[in-house]
């Protein structure tokens, strides 16, 4: 085991999952949804101090944190494809992912709650526990199955000591 990953055992069982929506296609819909939501469903308006710049920076922490998930993927040299993590050769649990089990999905939510506040009201609120809701039914529940099946213990032991959004 180096510091960066745990190799998938050579005996591994190799499940899958058949997904229908990958998940950067299910946080651009709720990104969609937003806009419809506080265009044409207005409750009420935000409206604070340097709500742009606040907006886009938490878009620029979701999206650093989406990065740092794929780079200790690539230094994993595992699979990034989020509809096939049965093709996962290593289980990454340091860097990021030391601090959650599942930092590209966080990273999609903090990108969400900017865009909610970038458009100003709160009506896109709505659409967050929906990104949420599905994003652990649709996915993660999957990929945990998935993920425990392949490496055993190790992984059973990382779900006991790293929360699954943060």
């Amino acid at each position: 085991m180096d510091r960066y990953h745990i190799s998938k055992p050579e005996n591994a069982h190799m499940p899958s999952i058949k997904l229908k929506i990958p998940p950067p296609v299910q946080g651009l819909i709720c990104l969609f949804f937003i806009w419809c939501l506080t265009t044409y469903l207005p409750i009420w308006e935000i409206n604070i101090p340097f709500q742009t710049p606040i907006a886009i920076a938490m878009a620029v922490v979701g999206f650093s944190i989406d990065i740092s998930g794929l780079i200790a993927f690539r230094k994993a040299q595992t699979t990034i494809n989020p509809l096939k993590p049965q093709n996962a050769s290593s289980l990454v649990i340091t860097g990021i992912y030391h601090i959650s089990r599942n930092p590209m999905y966080l990273g999609m939510l903090i990108i969400l709650l900017g865009a909610v506040l970038y458009f100003g009201n709160i009506s896109g609120f709505l659409a967050v526990p929906i990104f949420v809701f599905t994003i652990n039914e649709l996915q993660i529940k999957s990929e945990e199955k998935t993920l425990t099946e392949l490496f055993g213990d190790p992984y059973r032991q990382y779900l006991a000591k790293v929360r699954r959004w943060i």
